[in-house]
């Protein structure tokens, strides 16, 4: 009767379906009705949002999403719908490292210690190196990542892993960001960080070299953490022909997607650059 209320006379059908009215708009006002109908109003919200994020997006996220839209609803809730209407965000996978630490160059004392926090931007960036399949051959990846507002503040990618990949990276990151002397650069114990080539392009822009204990990747785990998060949720979706293919769709999440969109459950499901802008005022957001 209520699938039809807006076609026949709520008086027809109950004569029909012999239903007294007052039976049927008891039913109606009934909170177990009200809730199965909230129910569906939000499965259409959050299937939604689900598609507008590209299938990326889990219950915790989307659940943020409808409450910044107005929509107030229980995390709890939002997860049983998902799974009702088989609703999953895509999960990660483990990657192979790509550090090669087998080299004579000095090595230098880590000082995060792995507390993966900072008091304000630009006071601790990590960076890390990883790989991407193409038809072509691999891309390389090198990533900066302020722990502050977790921002990819700097990267580069070239078809090999030399010193020129990270310190490209460095370049950037810090062309777009003018820290102050004293920043602490963290990062493995890759040769492409050893290399003299980079130490004196951080002793250049006085800053202090930061590396993880040998063989222990949960020293960078922010980097390792970001991409995981990358390969999960656009790298391993994509087959690439070219290494320009790749170098774009990379491009794309980081700059459009990550620092400017996605909410990061570390910055209270604030992307990076709405944490910056609220806390900082805007002035470092990239």
């Amino acid at each position: 009767m209520k699938e039809h209320s807006g076609e026949f006379p709520v008086k027809k059908m109950a004569e029909v379906l012999r239903v007294t009215r007052s039976r049927y708009y008891a039913w109606k006002g009934s909170p177990q009705t009200r809730h199965k109908g909230r129910d569906n109003e939000l499965a259409v919200e959050i299937n939604r949002i689900f598609e507008q994020y590209d299938k990326l997006y889990g219950s915790p996220r989307i659940w943020r999403e409808l409450i910044e839209q107005g929509n107030r609803c229980s995390r709890k809730r939002v997860a049983r719908i998902m799974r009702e209407k088989g609703l999953r965000g895509r999960q990660k996978r483990v990657h192979r490292i790509t550090t090669d630490s087998r080299h004579e160059y000095p090595v230098s004392p880590n000082l995060v210690q792995r507390e993966f926090s900072a008091a304000g931007p630009n006071q601790v960036w990590v960076s890390d190196i990883t790989y991407i399949a193409t038809w072509e051959g691999w891309l390389y990846l090198c990533i900066v990542l302020d722990l502050y507002s977790r921002m990819v503040v700097g990267w580069a990618m070239e078809s090999h892993m030399r010193a020129e990949l990270a310190t490209g990276a460095l370049v950037m990151a810090v062309t777009h960001r003018r820290p102050s002397e004293g920043l602490i650069f963290h990062s493995d114990r890759g040769i492409q960080y050893a290399s003299n080539t980079f130490r004196e392009k951080l002793a250049s822009y006085k800053m202090i070299q930061s590396m993880s204990r040998k063989g222990d990747c949960w020293d960078n785990a922010c980097a390792e953490s970001f991409f995981a998060t990358l390969k999960t949720e656009e790298v391993f979706r994509r087959t690439y022909k070219t290494r320009e293919q790749a170098r774009e769709s990379i491009f794309h999440y980081i700059e459009v997607f990550y620092n400017r969109r996605r909410k990061h459950s570390f910055l209270d499901y604030l992307s990076p650059a709405d944490f910056e802008v609220l806390n900082d005022g805007g002035k470092h957001a990239a």
